[in-house]
């Protein structure tokens, strides 16, 4: 890749990246009222994480079947309002234990 190349992707990248973080301080310039979009607008990064991180949980383990258990065993400790400790070693707990069993 020649200089000029590479300087025309640095400012694409650099376009691409500023432009999300630009265009809602351009464009909403008053508070949002609407409880919708605040709403909305608040669980947007959980959303994105969660699905990010989602299907990698099932290819941790190198098995399946050991990955569901883990995740079911997480998801029901998080569901009882588990610290995230408890539920992290709980996942850790049922993946070794179903390691030797499948």
């Amino acid at each position: 890749m020649s200089t000029p190349q590479a300087a025309f992707a640095v400012f694409l990248m650099a376009l691409v990246t500023y432009i999300p973080r630009a265009l809602p301080v351009a464009v909403f310039r008053k508070e949002i009222t609407s409880k919708y979009i605040k709403s909305f607008l608040y669980y947007v990064p959980f959303a994105v994480l969660a699905s990010l991180t989602f299907p990698d949980v099932f290819y941790s383990t190198g098995d399946i079947m050991t990955a569901v258990a883990g995740t079911v065993v997480a998801l029901l400790l998080a569901y009882c309002n588990q610290s995230l400790v408890i539920v992290a070693a709980g996942a850790i707990i049922t993946v070794f234990v179903t390691g030797f069993l499948f």
